[in-house]
């Protein structure tokens, strides 16, 4: 029989004083129906003793919550780099590189992020889900985040609408960016005559964009987007509506001698712990095609 697992979670000092019940609801946010499931199956255990839901836990008490294990992967595992930049046991952050699908669609089922991921936690004899948290186009490299279970995504899921699990990006734009730094806050939707693009509309869903000038030069701007909303293709669409599109942006602008790609990297994402809810932040190296293209914006 496969042994039971648990997540583990450490009560912090704001949250002492309430039941095993409320700060299940409360901070882990588990339903009635959860909960009367983990109670039937004996999956809440505080200090390593199986607890009454009424029991008041103290800062620094550790609660274990049973987690229902993951059949199958929901892709094809298949043999391929994976770079791990931080992995615990409710998450994994990935530098996905550029050009690669972050999971299958279309008539693209293999050579995805998700297949290489999947293969990657068989290997180590995980079987989970391949949750992705959030999205980066094909041709957008660095950060993104995958949950371990069903749970986790929920919690990170939380997080990202309540932005407190913020994802910053860098890109470099055509142009001189007048002023060098702001808010674009500017609705997407669907393009009007172009099925696989989006544009700022007036009928489209909110999306809010923050930038700052990292650096200029002659023909082109180095910046940091956060973003506040997460609309398809929302840093390359609000860029080019501003009149800056991203250095070879073939679809929102033009390509470019500099990179055979869009230069947008996301550079970083920052997030609470699901365990104790300290502030993480993980950092994606720059890739080298998107160094050469700042060094190329330098020498212009």
């Amino acid at each position: 029989m496969k042994p039971k697992s648990f997540k583990t979670y450490k009560v912090s000092r704001e949250h002492a004083g309430l039941t095993v019940e409320n700060y299940l609801k409360q901070v882990l946010q588990y339903s009635g129906r959860q909960i009367q499931k983990l109670t039937r199956h004996k999956g809440i255990l505080l200090n390593g003793k199986t607890v009454y839901l009424q029991k008041k836990v103290k800062a620094d008490d550790t609660l274990r919550v049973l987690i229902s294990g993951d059949s199958a992967y929901g892709v094809q595992p298949e043999q391929g780099p994976v770079e791990i930049l931080y992995e615990d046991d409710y998450l994994l952050v990935i530098n996905k590189p550029a050009y690669q699908l972050v999971h299958p669609t279309g008539s693209t089922t293999s050579g995805t992020l998700a297949n290489y991921l999947a293969y990657h936690l068989e290997q180590r004899g995980i079987i989970c889900t391949i949750r992705a948290v959030h999205r980066l186009d094909r041709e957008t490299s660095g950060c993104i985040i995958f949950a371990k279970d069903a749970h986790s995504q929920f919690l990170l899921e939380q997080q990202l609408a309540a932005r407190t699990l913020k994802r910053t990006y860098w890109a470099l734009v055509k142009g001189s960016v007048s002023p060098p730094a702001g808010t674009i806050d500017a609705p997407i939707g669907p393009h009007p005559h172009f099925a696989n693009r989006r544009a700022v509309t007036a009928h489209g869903d909110p999306a809010i964009t923050h930038y700052q000038t990292i650096r200029s030069f002659p023909d082109a701007t180095l910046l940091e987007l956060i973003l506040d909303t997460g609309r398809t293709h929302q840093i390359r669409v609000h860029l080019a509506h501003l009149g800056y599109p991203i250095v070879g942006d073939g679809m929102y602008g033009v390509r470019s001698p500099w990179i055979g790609r869009q230069a947008l990297h996301a550079v970083s994402v920052s997030f609470q712990h699901l365990q104790d809810q300290r502030e993480l932040t993980v950092h994606a190296p720059l890739p080298a095609d998107f160094t050469h293209a700042i060094e190329q914006a330098r020498a212009e």
